[in-house]
């Protein structure tokens, strides 16, 4: 191939309590990418549409990870990158992750594949440490291995596919404001109370068993965040109204979708995420707030490749 086009996909991070560890991959939201083979060496960006990011591959988390790919492989050869942006940055639904990952996806399906997915989300790290200021892959890993994952640790980085129940669906409001993610992060707490680290580690766990064991009851009581969403969810109008009447129609249980304004809702059934959806959408309204909405099932396979 001397070209190829990708579907990068957005991603809910965190999902309530797995901070930094746990992400799912979204099915109907993603951007666009374009990498072409080209006889000069290095990375050149020469396309960007729907946002207003940088050209400069050194200050784009495209080029910065798509440079760190090439330091571990000899080529001859250099590539030039397309973004066409449908993830809005700051969004707190995987932009800079789509961006990083559809880099280094690209250019390794050019190249033969010669690394494997875990080689790809660590190259990709380095682009989200650009645009977040910290080197962590909770958007990364879903995106590239699809469904739901697990980080288990950084040090060596260790991902775990976690099982997709069939009929789990997410529903996503994000509101026309940015919060950036290193200013998100800057908020939190250094430290927590045992107390609340051990019922942490229950819903994560829980989380985990839910979703291998299809119990959707299990997956609606471990959606609860006793650590991050306290203080972040002042970042975000209405939060608290979204996620009562996200419940209140269905919704096994709704937060904050990364490091935010996005919430997110899981439900089981398309019919009930599109009603959970609707009811998020009222509140908005009704707040005088601009918004999107967004339905998708878990996108099992995760970033891939298009019609050429």
């Amino acid at each position: 191939m001397e070209y190829i086009q990708i579907f990068s996909p957005a991603t809910v991070a965190n999902i309530s309590c797995g901070f930094d560890i746990l992400g799912l991959c979204l099915d109907t939201v993603g951007d666009k990418m374009i990498i072409r083979k080209v006889p000069e060496k290095g990375v050149r960006i020469t396309r960007i549409e729907g946002a207003s990011l940088p050209f400069d591959v050194h200050k784009n988390v495209a080029g910065v990870a798509a440079l760190a790919l090439l330091k571990a492989i000899e080529t001859d050869f250099g590539f030039e990158i397309e973004i066409i942006k449908k993830i809005k940055p700051g969004s707190g639904v995987g932009s800079s992750a789509a961006s990083a990952t559809g880099a280094v996806y690209g250019i390794n399906e050019l190249l033969g594949k010669p690394f494997s997915k875990s080689e790809l989300v660590q190259f990709a790290m380095e682009g989200e440490k650009l645009a977040s200021g910290s080197m962590h892959a909770d958007n990364l890993a879903p995106a590239i291995f699809g469904g739901f994952t697990l980080v288990r640790g950084y040090d060596p980085l260790d991902i775990i596919s976690i099982n997709t129940p069939k009929e789990l669906f997410v529903s996503v409001i994000h509101p026309e404001i940015e919060i950036k993610t290193e200013e998100a992060r800057a908020i939190l707490k250094k430290t927590v109370s045992l107390k609340k680290a051990i019922l942490q580690w229950g819903n994560v766990g829980g989380l985990i068993s839910g979703l291998f064991l299809e119990d959707y009851e299990l997956i609606s009581r471990s959606l609860h965040d006793e650590i991050v969403e306290p203080h972040r969810s002042i970042l975000i109008p209405g939060f608290n109204d979204l996620k009562e009447t996200a419940i209140q129609n269905g919704a096994l249980g709704a937060g904050i979708s990364g490091s935010g304004p996005s919430v997110f809702a899981l439900s089981k059934g398309e019919k009930t995420a599109q009603k959970v959806a609707d009811s998020m959408s009222i509140v908005y309204k009704e707040l005088d707030i601009a918004h999107k909405i967004y339905v998708s099932k878990i996108n099992t396979e995760g970033i891939k490749k298009i019609n050429q």
